[in-house]
């Protein structure tokens, strides 16, 4: 290979390993944006070990639909997922955050929120 190109080769990988923080800082702060998978999530507090191994709270129970919406017992809203900070935006839950803790469980403090199983 001739000196030339070598040396504009390796004029070009300097080029690019620089701007490569540049380019990372274009992600949005907090990660990015994403959904969550359809369907209804079942939200629970941990029992203990004399009795049930967890409490169904039935008040926390939502579902989830496509474009970011979801349902619950008090209406509809909109839910916005960026990097693990999963919020809902607008509706009944307006304000409430959780944490994604896998792809079909989100958590805020001891509560977890699990997409049940079967149709989304």
């Amino acid at each position: 290979m001739k000196t030339r190109y070598v040396f504009i080769l390796t004029a070009f990988a300097a080029a690019v390993a620089a701007a490569a923080p540049l380019m990372a800082q274009n992600e949005p702060a907090g990660g990015k944006l994403s959904t969550m998978p359809k369907g209804t999530y079942q939200c629970a507090l941990p029992g203990d070990a004399g009795g049930k191994a967890f409490e169904v709270v039935k008040d926390e129970e939502f579902r989830l639909s496509g474009a970011s919406s979801y349902t619950n017992a008090k209406g509809k809203g909109i839910y916005l997922l960026r990097g693990k900070t999963f919020t809902f935006t607008r509706g009944p839950k307006k304000g409430e955050t959780f944490t994604r803790i896998g792809t079909n469980q989100l958590k805020r403090g001891k509560l977890i929120c699990t997409r049940l199983g079967g149709r989304p």
